[in-house]
């Protein structure tokens, strides 16, 4: 696939090409949103690290080079070096993209971490994205999303979320919906407040509470119903184009793994402390919020394994990752168990794994 740059962008790449210690990078992100903010920091990090003569990385907000749905091509094609990105965001090419990138009411961010460093998560980002021509460093994580954002109507039950139109993001998360009598309609971030303003959709969720707040999301919705059931965590990263990741010598790349290391610690407390402020922030605006009960998050646990084990029974690479995800519960939750009440997080009730075992030979 050919991609259109503007002039500008142009000379950039082609000043950028000019010096191979030299990367070009940009994200799915445009500057409005603060999720802009986890790539920053990992390029920040890496140019600190990494001698000038060995490697730079130039970071251009998402849009200023190509839009964001053509991200993953252009690191593909090696138009440009590095890409930051949400893994579900290429489901459509390939539905093992999706686990990569955040669970229906199955990992939070600690489980992200744990199995991307400990338990094989690493290899299998690698494994999916090296399909594509790519090398992936996971470096930023976040915990379960806002939740929906409402216009004119508060979502206090299951039953709330009949007919309306919601934007929402993920495969499993759209047939999720669909089940639970709601339309998924996807957009890209940017689009989403024009979208609310217009009447075009109903409501929709987008990330954590200050993510939402950067969005402006809080002037162009009254309610928000709690908690994200449908990312209960999301991951991000860097698509790095493997001639670009080859051409770098073992201590560059070395740094580089250690500066997604970093950010990925980093992004987690970040967020979690800006989300803190921004839930205060969207009370003062007069959000109303409202919260699921227990016997609907209890449902809404049952219809996301049954929607797990379809999806991930569809593509045996995809239900490779969820297994290994699986597997990963039920090893640390002898532990994770008995250290309760001062455990992290909680061992979910999630789909039978020798269900997707199977589906994975």
């Amino acid at each position: 696939m050919k991609f259109l740059l503007s002039a500008t962008a142009l000379a950039l790449l082609c000043t950028t090409a000019a010096k191979a210690d030299t990367w070009t990078m940009t994200s799915t992100w445009p500057s409005s949103l603060e999720l802009i903010e986890i790539d920053k920091h990992w390029v920040e990090l890496v140019n600190k690290l990494v001698d000038d003569d060995k490697l730079t990385i130039e970071f251009y907000d998402g849009g200023s080079l190509v839009p964001a749905g053509e991200v993953f091509g252009a690191v593909e094609s090696g138009t440009i070096q590095a890409g930051g990105d949400w893994a579900g965001y290429w489901a459509g090419r390939d539905s093992a993209f999706s686990p990569l990138s955040t669970t229906a009411s199955l990992f939070n961010a600690v489980d992200y971490v744990n199995w991307i460093q400990e338990w094989g998560g690493a290899e299998l980002y690698n494994e999916v994205y090296g399909k594509f021509g790519m090398v992936y460093l996971p470096y930023g994580v976040t915990n379960n999303e806002s939740g929906f954002r409402t216009v004119s109507k508060p979502v206090a039950t299951l039953d709330d979320l009949k007919g309306l139109r919601l934007r929402l993001s993920g495969l499993e998360q759209g047939k999720l919906l669909k089940k639970l009598g709601g339309n998924q309609v996807s957009m890209a971030g940017g689009e989403i407040y024009q979208s609310l303003e217009r009447g075009v959709i109903d409501g929709a969720e987008f990330s954590t509470p200050n993510v939402d707040f950067s969005g402006g999301f809080h002037e162009v919705t009254k309610y928000w119903s709690t908690p994200g059931w449908h990312q209960s965590s999301s991951v991000f990263g860097v698509m790095i184009n493997k001639a670009s990741w080859d051409a770098l010598d073992e201590d560059t790349q070395e740094k580089l793994k250690i500066a997604a290391h970093a950010n990925l610690l980093w992004s987690l407390a970040n967020t979690e402390k800006r989300a803190t402020e921004a839930y205060a922030k969207f009370k003062e605006a007069g959000t109303e919020i409202t919260r699921l009960d227990d016997a609907a998050l209890e449902q809404v646990q049952k219809m996301a394994n049954e929607t797990i084990e379809e999806v991930a029974c569809q593509n045996p690479l995809s239900a490779k990752v969820y297994a290994s995800q699986l597997r990963y519960l039920a090893d640390y939750a002898s532990w994770r168990d008995a250290s309760a009440p001062f455990n992290l997080g909680r061992t979910p009730n999630g789909p039978e794994l020798a269900k997707i075992e199977a589906c994975a030979q």
